[in-house]
C-alpha cells in the first residue's frame, strides 16, 4: 500500500464518477466506502462538529492535546474520500451543495424521512439542478407507513426487524449481532442499488430515446431517486429464517451456534476448548463417523439424511459433544481437514486477521495517515482483474480538503475566504 503521498493508482471501474456522500454514522458512508474503493471520487460533506462517529470512541488514535484525537470507528468506513466541512444551516452553505450537486452523478443523505428537502434539497429541486443525478436516501423505517418519521438505530431496527428474536441461546435473551448488521447490509443494499441506477443510467443513454442506438449526451437526464431503510434491508436479509416463518406462520427458534436445517453444523466443546464444524453434504456426513472413531453413525437409520439428522438432532448432538470431549481442539481440527470436513477453531478478532489465510488475502492493509500515523485497514473483499479496487487514500480529517473542493465548483480565493470568515466551511 502507498503512503498518502504517493497514492495508488486508481484503476477501479468507477474512476470518473463523483459522489456527494452527506450521510453519517455507518450505512451512508460504509455505502460511498465501497463505491470509492471502486474508483469513484467521494466528497464527504461533513457539518460543523464533522461525522459523528470522529467522537465515537475509544479505542481513539492521535491525541486531544494536538486537535487530532479521532476514534477507530470513523476511520473504519471513511477512506478514498475527500471532506468538506460545510454548515447547511446557512444560505451560503446550501449553495456550495448545490455547486457540488451540479458536477455529481450520485449523492447519498441519511436524513429523517422528508428532511433533506426541509434543507431545500427536494426531489424537484434535485432534478432541475441536475436531472442525471442518482439519490440514495437510507431512512430506518422507509418512506411510508406509520413508522416511517421515527429515527432509525440498529440496534432497534435489529430488534424491531427480528434478528434479535432468532440470535443468541435457545434458552436465553434475545440478543443483537456484534457488528450493527443493519446498517451493514443497509450500506450494501445502498451501494448496489447506486451501481444499477448508474448503469442503467448508461444503458438508457446508450439506446436513446427511441430506444434505439443513439445516445444521449452526457449531463442529460435518467438520474433517479433510490430508497433503502435499515428495516426492508433486515427483513430482507433474514433469507432462509423469513422463508421459514412464511411457509410455517410459526416463529423460528433461537438455536445458539446450531442451523435450523442443517445437521451437525454447530460449535462443539473439545478438551482445551472449542471448535465450529459444518457438515453441509451427505458425502461429509458419511466421512465425519469415521474421521472421529464413530463409524457406527453411518449405519444409523436415523441419521441417514440431513432431514433424519434434523428430526433426531437431540440424539445425534449428545453423542457427537461427548466424543469431541475427549481429545483437543488442534487433535481434532487435523483429523477433520484431513477428511475435508469444514471445521475451524474460533478465533477472535486480532487473531482472525492475522492466520496465514486472511494474509494471503491481503485482508489487513497497512496504511499511514498523515496525521495519526499508521491506521491499518480491513482488506477490499471482492477483487476484479481487470479493473482493480483499491485503498488510495486514508480516511480525511475534517474538512481537510474544503480548500480544493471549493476551487473545483468555481470558488475562487477571495469566495473561500468569506466563507471560512463568515463560518459557512
Amino acid at each position: 500500500m502507498s503512503s498518502p503521498s504517493r497514492p495508488a493508482e486508481n484503476l477501479g471501474p468507477l474512476r470518473g464518477i463523483r459522489v456527494i456522500d452527506c450521510s453519517t454514522v455507518l450505512a451512508g458512508p460504509f455505502a460511498t466506502m465501497l463505491l470509492g474503493d471502486l474508483g469513484a471520487d467521494v466528497v464527504k460533506v461533513e457539518p460543523p462538529e464533522g461525522d459523528t462517529t470522529r467522537g465515537w470512541g475509544p479505542p481513539w488514535v492521535g491525541s486531544v492535546e494536538k486537535g487530532t484525537r479521532t476514534a477507530a470507528y470513523y476511520l473504519a468506513i471513511n477512506r478514498n474520500k475527500r471532506s468538506i466541512r460545510l454548515d447547511l444551516s446557512t444560505d451560503d452553505g446550501r449553495e456550495v451543495l448545490r455547486r457540488l450537486l451540479r458536477g455529481a452523478d450520485a449523492v447519498v443523505e441519511n436524513h429523517r424521512v422528508g428532511g433533506f428537502a426541509r434543507l431545500g434539497f427536494s426531489d424537484d429541486v434535485l432534478r432541475e439542478l441536475n436531472p442525471a443525478l442518482v439519490h440514495l436516501a437510507i431512512s430506518g423505517y422507509g418512506t411510508r407507513g406509520p413508522d416511517a418519521g421515527k429515527p432509525g438505530y440498529d440496534f432497534v431496527i435489529q430488534a424491531v426487524g427480528g434478528l434479535m428474536s432468532i440470535t443468541g441461546e435457545p434458552e436465553g435473551r434475545a440478543m443483537k449481532v456484534g457488528v450493527a448488521i443493519s446498517d451493514v447490509v443497509s450500506g450494501l443494499f445502498g451501494a448496489v442499488s447506486i451501481l444499477a441506477a448508474l448503469l442503467g443510467r448508461e444503458r438508457a443513454r446508450t439506446r436513446g430515446p427511441e430506444g434505439g442506438a443513439d445516445g444521449g449526451a452526457a449531463g442529460d437526464g435518467d438520474g433517479q431517486r433510490i430508497d433503502v431503510s435499515l428495516l426492508q434491508s433486515t427483513l430482507a436479509v433474514l433469507v432462509n429464517q423469513a422463508q421459514n416463518a412464511l411457509v410455517t406462520g410459526t416463529q423460528p427458534r433461537r438455536r445458539g451456534n446450531a442451523h435450523p436445517s442443517i445437521v451437525p453444523y454447530e460449535t462443539f466443546a473439545t478438551a482445551d476448548g472449542e471448535i465450529a464444524i459444518g457438515v453441509g453434504s451427505e458425502r461429509q456426513w458419511a466421512k465425519l463417523g469415521p474421521a472421529i472413531g464413530l463409524p457406527e453413525l453411518g449405519a444409523e437409520a436415523r441419521f441417514a439424511t440431513n432431514g433424519d439428522r434434523v428430526q433426531h438432532r437431540d440424539e445425534l448432538i449428545p453423542i457427537l459433544a461427548a466424543r469431541f470431549a475427549t481429545e483437543t481442539s488442534a487433535a481434532w481440527l487435523a483429523r477433520l481437514d484431513a477428511a475435508g470436513i469444514p471445521a475451524g477453531p474460533i478465533l477472535d478478532v486480532p487473531a482472525a486477521f492475522s492466520t496465514p489465510q486472511a494474509e494471503a488475502l491481503g485482508m489487513r492493509v497497512p496504511l499511514e495517515h498523515p496525521v495519526l500515523g499508521r491506521v491499518d485497514q480491513a482488506g477490499i473483499p471482492f477483487e476484479l482483474a481487470a479493473t482493480p479496487a483499491s485503498i488510495r487514500t486514508p480516511p480525511p480529517t475534517l474538512g481537510e480538503h474544503t480548500d480544493e473542493l471549493l476551487a473545483e465548483a468555481g470558488y475562487d480565493a477571495a469566495e473561500i475566504a468569506r466563507l471560512r470568515k463568515n463560518g459557512t466551511v
